[in-house]
């Protein structure tokens, strides 16, 4: 079989990565413990997944404010950073590279999570959605309290704070989640931001508290080590903005100037030709606006990301839910193997099964 677009090494940042495959962040409610700290069977997991080029790892919240979901780990506590040290020693001891996802789910989250407190956002809004509580129970969402802005500053400096502590675990980057209707989107949407000060009104205060937080972060562990993950055409958990194609142009732009690792798209989810000013080919809209190293997402397979790296549209492709099932994602690409199915049922529960217990290819033949 001839090389393969996704199988040939590209620079990312400081690094040689030795593909173009990176795995996807994905959530999987395996810390449940009453640290939120991650464990062996975290660093068994990510480990056996080494062989892709990059690694992002699931969310991890940047305080005990961020969170908003049962069992996801953090990286604001010792204990935390002490656990995700086992990880980052699993995957480098197998040669690949890891950045973990700095996250704040903002109003998507429970008074259960903050001791009866609201969540907090942009601005009073109620995303009318249901979270699995610290009580496992399902619960409708409340609205939630507008951050002030001098605690939008101490969050900027929460989120560079998460990220010198993912360097002192010993990952080689980190990736500010900017995507998926979380906190830094209900900033930058005009449907869910509603501020009047300088972080509300117009696209570049809207804009204001993502390039704050890029710049912050980037300041303290290298632009050379910072990515960022956004989907501006999602609509979860969030409205879609009046003018998406303005606003992220806008942002995209600015950021295309700061030296990034990376900046990873999500491709639009079903039909957004409704939507007004919604662009509906991210990659291919952005590759020309964004000098940087661009990583592509969402609904592709073996075929789809090679085409895309082939034809210029991306620098890499993630794959999320191909990597569950497949460890050996990267040699089955390699061999042309079929590729098993993940089972969704296992996706959220706690331990091993639907986890650590997918067998390479090779092994599940013997």
């Amino acid at each position: 079989m001839s090389q393969q677009a996704l199988l040939t090494p590209v620079r990312l940042g400081p690094y040689e990565l030795k593909n173009r495959v990176v795995m996807a962040p994905m959530t999987r409610d395996r810390a449940d413990n009453p640290e939120l700290a991650p464990t062996a069977m975290h660093a068994e997991y990510y480990a056996q997944r080494a062989s892709a080029g990059l690694i992002v790892t699931e969310g991890s919240q940047i305080s005990p404010q961020g969170a908003g979901y049962i069992y996801t780990p953090g990286i604001h506590s010792a204990a935390q950073i002490k656990g995700w040290e086992q990880v980052t020693d699993a995957v480098h001891a197998r040669g690949g590279r890891i950045f973990l996802q700095l996250w704040h789910v903002g109003y998507v989250s429970h008074p259960d999570f903050h001791d009866g407190a609201l969540p907090v956002s942009a601005s009073a809004i109620n995303p009318k959605t249901k979270v699995y509580t610290t009580a496992g129970l399902l619960k409708d969402t409340v609205a939630s309290r507008a951050l002030t802005a001098a605690e939008v500053k101490q969050v900027v400096k929460d989120f560079a704070r998460g990220a010198e502590n993912a360097m002192q675990a010993g990952f080689d980057g980190v990736e500010i989640h900017g995507a998926n209707g979380y906190l830094i989107e209900q900033f930058l949407r005009d449907g869910s931001n509603l501020r009047s000060d300088e972080y509300g009104g117009s696209i570049p205060n809207r804009s204001r508290f993502l390039l704050e937080v890029v710049e912050a972060v980037s300041r303290a562990v290298g632009a050379e080590r910072t990515g960022l993950r956004l989907s501006p055409a999602g609509t979860y958990n969030v409205p879609a903005d009046s003018d998406t194609r303005g606003l992220y142009d806008y942002a995209i732009g600015k950021l295309s100037n700061l030296g990034l690792a990376y900046l990873h798209l999500r491709e639009p989810v079903g039909d957004m030709s409704a939507i007004p000013n919604m662009v509906t080919k991210m990659a291919k809209h952005y590759r020309p606006l964004y000098k940087g190293t661009l990583i592509t997402n969402t609904a592709y397979d073996q075929e789809k990301g090679n085409a895309a790296i082939r034809d210029g549209y991306a620098d890499l492709v993630a794959f999320g839910v191909p990597f569950i099932a497949n460890p050996d994602l990267v040699e089955r690409f390699r061999e042309g193997a079929p590729l098993a199915k993940a089972d969704p049922a296992t996706f959220y529960i706690p331990g091993e099964k639907g986890y650590t217990d997918y067998p390479e290819r090779k092994a599940a033949a013997a």
